[in-house]
């Protein structure tokens, strides 16, 4: 079977669809009509739209006729959607054709006026559904209602919008109109990530850019829905030497606004014939997962002719989700998007979500209705099964030491690293996939574990500091983010530090607890619920005399803790540690005291010097330093 497909100019072209299903195809839901008949088709369509076909207006709108018929490959019937608790419309009802308001009316349960929109969010909450023509979308008074929007809980914001009323219409058309069942393929196309694929996503990188046409890889098959994510500004979207463009050339262009390079009779800055029409992709939902895609009209950097959100919505998509200014959307983001790919939950939703800890504003705008409210999707009951808490401490620091690169590849840990993580995952199993062990014999059996390799992980600090286990402080603060919380706290040599935590960015990254002073720079380092330390010493010793050291230890559980002392290497051949390495039984949070002793060579040259206490328990490692000076022996 061939099937008619309109390709970046507009033209049709035959190619094969996706699969041989005549369902791919079908009769169209929609029903053009001229602009004098729609309020009456309007009403007769609202009597009974099951079984009517949806009206709308195309003519003049040649790009809006080949949507109608892509939309054959996305849409096989009419239904009255869910409305959403709140809509308010920005457009002059004077400036809309008859007909338009009624249409859109059902989309809600309660209209508010223009002026309402102060009191949404602090007097007024629910869902809310924003109604308006393009150049309707201004920063003021949107910006304060996008604001009082984000993270709350009990408000939502959609909106239906378009370049003119036509479009405007066209989109309130398509929330009519229900998604095909059989339409399943999701897909990401991706020029900043390589993500790990999951299982019902169809995913595309760089090096997939690089061997594949993603033109054909993308218009030649029918989404449910697909995120473009790339570099680009509001006009385009960069997929390698692929670029999804914004241009809709039936537009008319606005004297005196900047245009791109092809508004000026340029060539486009990348390939012609890789250029990619967003109003041509066959997509349910389309996802702009890139900066300023979806920018609101005071804020547009390009002429409304050439900007990607308005193209996209003149195309089929029902939905389309974009950004309305610079965001951080990186692998984390893709992650939650794929894994929620194949469920109810929507992708404003979880972007956001998933982008709350880095940006104080909104990144994502939907344009569509919203998915079905979660009060409305099955509840999945919780597990009564909770594994016991040093399972899942351990858990977590073995995914962070082995899934990343901090040990190296070849590291003498990771094959027991890797044993142990096994044993973890079958322990964090549902109770029927368990053995017969209980939860006694499962801590017993870790404990044992955990013991071992702590006594392996001390004795290699010890025989060589600079192993790269102890770059864990840099390694995780390097994929972190700053947490806004610091505490005022004493250093080991008396002056005020302050101590913070840095979060980390990815699943496997650990957070880090970090104390700075001024005097001694970054004095100590540990991962949560490791232990504490602080080290205590005088500030100089003789040549050839000796250093005591006191080290204060709080374990954040019961169980043996492993301490060690070292020097920097320029100090090592002339001094001795002693001991080297000791255990010690820690008291849950219970402060314990240990002593080291320095021995400094007669020959040590005078000059600063710091040394090192670390301490071992449950795979994490805690370090404090502390500051001495070496001064001349006195006769």
């Amino acid at each position: 079977m061939t099937s008619k497909q309109f390709d970046r100019t507009g033209h049709i072209r035959d190619t094969a669809p996706d699969d041989s299903a005549a369902s791919t195809f079908h009769v169209s839901v929609f029903q053009p009509v001229e602009q004098i008949e729609l309020p009456h088709a309007v009403q007769t369509f609202l009597k009974d739209p099951a079984s009517r076909q949806i009206p709308l207006v195309v003519t003049g709108r040649p790009d809006l006729t080949a949507s109608v018929e892509l939309a054959r490959y996305l849409y096989d019937a009419t239904q009255l959607p869910d409305p959403v608790d709140h809509a308010v419309l920005l457009d002059d009802p004077a400036s809309l054709p008859d007909g338009l308001a009624d249409f859109v009316r059902p989309l809600a349960l309660n209209w508010l006026s223009s002026a309402d929109l102060d009191r949404f969010g602090r007097d007024t909450h629910g869902t809310l559904l924003a109604v308006g023509t393009y150049p309707r979308l201004r920063l003021d008074p949107l910006r304060a209602l996008l604001h009082r929007s984000y993270r709350s809980p009990d408000v939502g914001l959609s909106f239906l919008s378009g370049r003119d009323w036509r479009s405007l219409l066209w989109n309130i058309a398509k929330q009519y109109a229900r998604t095909d069942s059989t339409l399943i393929r999701s897909g990401l196309f991706t020029d900043t990530d390589r993500p790990t694929p999951v299982a019902g996503v169809h995913t595309y990188d760089d090096r997939e850019f690089a061997r594949t046409d993603i033109q054909a890889a993308i218009l030649d098959h029918r989404w449910r829905s697909v995120v473009f994510q790339g570099h680009g500004k509001d006009d385009s979207i960069n997929l390698g030497e692929f670029t999804i463009c914004g241009l809709n050339p039936t537009a008319p262009r606005h004297p005196g606004t900047l245009g791109p390079r092809c508004a000026y009779g340029l060539p486009c800055y990348k390939p012609e014939d890789k250029l990619v029409p967003l109003n041509r992709v066959r997509a349910a939902e389309v996802v702009l997962s890139a900066c300023n895609s979806g920018p609101l009209s005071d804020l547009a950097l390009y002429d409304p002719r050439y900007q990607l959100l308005l193209n996209a919505l003149d195309g089929p998509a029902r939905t389309v989700v974009s950004a309305v200014s610079v965001h951080d959307s990186d692998r984390p983001e893709n992650m939650a998007w794929m894994h929620a790919a194949g469920t109810c939950a929507d992708s404003v939703d979880v972007l956001n979500a998933s982008l709350a800890g880095s940006h104080p504003y909104p990144a994502f705008m939907r344009f569509g209705l919203p998915s079905a409210r979660s009060a409305d999707r099955p509840a999945s009951k919780p597990s009564d099964h909770r594994p016991d808490d040093l399972v899942l401490t351990t858990g977590t620091r073995l995914t962070a030491l082995l899934t990343g690169e901090l040990l190296p590849p070849q590291d003498p840990l990771r094959p027991r690293l890797e044993k142990l993580a096994r044993k973890v995952d079958q322990w964090v199993a549902r109770p029927t996939s368990l053995a017969s062990q209980s939860d006694r014999e499962i801590r017993a059996s870790l404990t044992a574990d955990l013991q071992s390799l702590d006594h392996v992980i001390a004795q290699q600090v010890a025989a060589a500091p600079e192993t790269e286990l102890m770059n864990y402080p840099a390694y995780f603060g390097d994929r972190s983010r700053l947490d806004e919380h610091v505490d005022e706290v004493v250093c080991h040599c008396g002056r005020p530090a302050q101590r913070f935590t840095r979060r980390g960015l990815l699943p496997h990254i650990l957070d880090t607890v970090c104390v700075v002073c001024l005097r001694c720079g970054d004095v100590v380092f540990r991962v949560p619920d490791a232990p504490e330390l602080q080290a205590y010493a005088p500030d100089e010793v003789a040549a050839g005399e000796v250093l005591d050291v006191r080290a204060q230890l709080t374990a954040m559980r019961p169980g043996p803790v492993r301490l060690g002392l070292f020097v920097p290497s320029y100090l090592r051949d002339d001094s001795v540690v002693e001991p080297a390495v000791t255990k010690i039984k820690g008291s849950d949070r219970e402060t314990r005291e240990v002593s080291f002793q320095v021995h400094v060579a007669p020959r040590t040259a005078p000059q600063a010097y710091y040394f090192t206490i670390f301490a071992v328990q449950d795979l994490a490692i805690t370090t404090a330093r502390r500051h001495f000076g070496v001064v001349p022996r006195q006769n």
